[in-house]
C-alpha cells in the first residue's frame, strides 16, 4: 500500500533519461583475453544470441579452460575447424555439460548436469583466427594441459 502512494506522490516528477534499443543481456564482448564466463552467462550468451559475443567466437580457433570451481579441477580443451570454431564448441556445453568428453561425460553422470551450471567457469587461453593450422592449437593443447598438470589432476583423460 505504501509503495503505491508513494508512486502516486513521486510520478510527476520522474524523468525518463533513455530508452535502451534492446533488453540488456549482459556485458559487451570484453576482448578475447578477458573472457570469464560461468555456464549461466555463457549459456545467456548463446541462448540470447548476443551479436558481439556471437561474431567473437564463431570463427575461432582456441585453446580454453573450463574450471569446477568446487573443487580446482581443470579440463583444457580445443576448438578448431574440425569442431566448427569455439562457438559451436561451447555451444554443446551449455546444451549436456559436458561436451562429449569422457571425464566430463562421467562428472554429469554422477553428480547431474546442476552441478556443471553451477560449479563451471568458461575462459580462452589462447586464440586463433580460421586460417591458422589446426596442428598448431593441438599442439599448443598439449602444451597447456601438461603445464596445467590437467591430465594428472584434472578432467583431462588424453
Amino acid at each position: 500500500m505504501a509503495q503505491g502512494r508513494f508512486y502516486k506522490d513521486l510520478h510527476q516528477e520522474l524523468v525518463v533519461q533513455q530508452i535502451l534499443p534492446t533488453i540488456y543481456d549482459g556485458d559487451d564482448f570484453p576482448g578475447y583475453v578477458k573472457v570469464k564466463l560461468s555456464y549461466q552467462q555463457l549459456a545467456t550468451i548463446i541462448h540470447r544470441g548476443k551479436r558481439d559475443w556471437i561474431a567473437a567466437l564463431e570463427n575461432q580457433k582456441a585453446v580454453y579452460l573450463i574450471t569446477d570451481k568446487s573443487n580446482g579441477k581443470l579440463y583444457v580443451g580445443l576448438a578448431t575447424s574440425m569442431s566448427k570454431m569455439l562457438l559451436t564448441r561451447w555451444s554443446n556445453y551449455v546444451a549436456n555439460g559436458h561436451g562429449g568428453n569422457k571425464e566430463l561425460v562421467a562428472l554429469v553422470e554422477e553428480k547431474g548436469f546442476d552441478y556443471v551450471k553451477e560449479n563451471f567457469q568458461y575462459t580462452i587461453l589462447e586464440n586463433y583466427n580460421g586460417k591458422v593450422d589446426d596442428k598448431l592449437v593441438l599442439q599448443r593443447e598439449s602444451y597447456w594441459k601438461e603445464a596445467l598438470q590437467s591430465r594428472k589432476f584434472g578432467y583431462n583423460s588424453n
